[in-house]
């Protein structure tokens, strides 16, 4: 692949700095994010009748012509990995997989290696347009290593921000399913009084609050009232299991998407999840309530018991309406099933 040169026009009445100009004029087919124009300035990538351009604050005129200089996408030092991969849909511009618990996202400190990105830079196998000048898939969203369920990752520029415009909107429909200690109920006095919470039609659990770092563990977060970002959680019981009811099949949907938002949300309402040491939700059932052979299933299982289920979205280049489904993994299966029979 070579360098190409993307020409732009500087249009009419046009903001006093260089990056912000090109930032508005460029095509939009391009893709070009302002902080990628920015990077492409400061590398001097940028020209003006011959001459590079490297200050971002440059002033423009109308009508004048900038040259941008766009290198074939940059090779990552991430090493590409034969993973199997579940693969749900994918085209020139976006995949989507079902990924299984237990694989991180993406590379960090402790999780350089054996991750969705290393199995998808094998997968791609070179095939792949690039997302911010690097030759590298784009995550926009993630979920957790030992949640399982469906993840949509960008292979372009254009996909990149058409996606990540959709998440930041929430326009991106995201269902999970989970197994909660407990029975969530409106005609529980305890959660009616518990600040944040509420219920809506059709006995629809709604848990809004803050999320914050908790104060002295960085690994987890915490419902927050002073700081943080805001969280709105919904949730509604599809199931209930035991006599008295120990646990709940729970269908959750997100209006924000933020890290651990179930999972905190649903400990906070005193319905963590089932196999989540983290939040507290690994905790014994009674075997009076569900059986002893149930109880024990429950109690031994490895993980939060959540699982992303259904993801919906515009395609971020064509428009077209997007819907995927993804059936429970067989360990949530196999939990469900001993919970059937008790």
């Amino acid at each position: 692949m070579e360098t190409r040169i993307l020409e732009v026009v500087i249009g009419e009445a046009p903001p006093e700095r260089l990056d912000k100009a090109l930032a508005r004029d460029v095509p939009e087919a391009a893709a070009l994010s302002r902080s990628r124009l920015a990077r492409l300035i400061g590398e001097g990538a940028v020209s003006h009748a011959g001459t590079a351009i490297t200050d971002l604050k440059a002033r423009v005129a109308e009508g004048e012509v900038y040259a941008i200089a766009l290198a074939p996408p940059r090779a990552v030092e991430t090493a590409a990995e034969d993973i199997a991969l579940c693969v749900i849909w994918e085209d020139d511009d976006l995949i989507v997989i079902d990924k299984p618990a237990g694989l991180v996202v993406h590379p960090a400190p402790g999780s350089e290696a054996g991750t969705l990105v290393n199995a998808l830079l094998h997968h791609f196998g070179g095939r792949l347009s690039g997302v911010g000048g690097e030759a590298r898939p784009g995550i926009v969203h993630r979920i957790d290593k030992d949640t399982s369920g469906l993840l949509v990752v960008a292979k372009s520029d254009r996909a990149h921000h058409g996606l990540a415009a959709q998440f930041e909107v929430h326009s991106v429909h995201r269902r999970y399913l989970a197994l909660a200690h407990g029975l969530p109920s409106a005609a529980d006095p305890r959660l009616r009084g518990l600040r944040g919470v509420s219920f809506e039609a059709a006995n629809v659990l709604r848990i809004e609050t803050q999320l914050a770092r908790h104060r002295t563990d960085r690994q987890r977060q915490a419902v927050s009232w002073a700081g943080g970002r805001h969280a709105v959680t919904r949730a509604r019981v599809l199931q209930a299991f035991g006599t008295p009811p120990a646990v709940a099949l729970m269908e959750c949907w997100l209006e924000t998407g933020r890290t651990h938002q179930i999972r905190v949300h649903m400990a906070y309402a005193g319905h963590g999840l089932v196999g989540d040491a983290t939040y507290g939700g690994a905790r014994k059932a009674a075997p009076r309530a569900l059986g002893a052979a149930a109880a024990e299933a429950l109690g031994a299982f490895p993980r939060q018991a959540l699982h992303a289920a259904t993801l919906g979205f515009a395609h971020p280049v064509t428009g077209e309406p997007l819907e995927f489904a993804a059936p429970l993994p067989p360990d949530m299966a196999a939990l469900l099933a001993e919970l059937s029979g008790s």
